[in-house]
């Protein structure tokens, strides 16, 4: 695992609040003002298919078009094994959502929008032991095996991007102590914030040059 010592306030705001504060000053570098982006809890609302609404946690709207969409999440312990289902099984229906309703032409695209991913994990013995599974009629599949709960997230987001299912996928871990000095570690090179902002800058500047 690589350490990645970061600003202070990008695990320590509120709902990793840090994190869409970089993403916002990446936009703002690659030409997208700050009043196309939105954070708020009202103003970052798009239509879905198979509801009427869905809030993300950040937006990007350039010249009335979407352009990135980015959903936040930390999970933090004792409770991995209640919570993680529901976690992966958001992702999944939010982004099966989002395309749907693309494809529908919910919302106005000059190309393409950016689908953006990101879960925060706490670092402790319960996220990284070894998790035994049930499998009363048929087998999991191998990589599931005895993986942990990182290991299971780490999965999902590598999947999540190889399927398509979003652009891009970043997953970290912090624990409570590091966590509040905003440091972090990326079990994935594949799955890094970096490429993560890298891949939405290149967006933001295919965008601009589209105009």
């Amino acid at each position: 695992m690589r350490d990645q010592g970061k600003r202070a306030e990008v695990t320590g705001g509120k709902q990793l609040d840090g994190f869409l504060w970089v993403v916002r000053d990446l936009l703002k570098e690659a030409g997208i003002t700050d009043t196309q982006v939105f954070t708020g809890q009202i103003d970052s609302y798009l239509p879905g298919y198979f509801r009427p609404t869905k809030r993300w946690d950040l937006l990007a709207i350039a010249d009335s078009n979407l352009l990135a969409c980015i959903e936040v999440k930390s999970h933090a312990g004792p409770s991995y094994g209640n919570n993680f289902n529901n976690r992966i099984e958001e992702a999944v229906g939010n982004a099966h959502d989002f395309w749907r309703a693309y494809k529908e032409g919910a919302f106005k695209t000059q190309m393409k929008p950016f689908l953006g991913y990101l879960m925060l994990l706490e670092n402790d013995d319960a996220s990284t032991r070894p998790v035994g599974v049930n499998e009363p009629h048929f087998k999991v599949l191998p990589e599931f095996r005895d993986a942990s709960y990182a290991r299971r997230y780490q999965i999902f987001c590598e999947k999540a991007f190889r399927e398509g299912m979003y652009d891009a996928t970043a997953f970290l871990m912090s624990d409570k102590t590091r966590g509040l000095k905003g440091e972090f570690i990326e079990p994935s090179e594949e799955l890094s914030f970096k490429k993560l902002a890298a891949a939405l800058y290149g967006r933001a500047v295919a965008h601009l040059k589209q105009r």
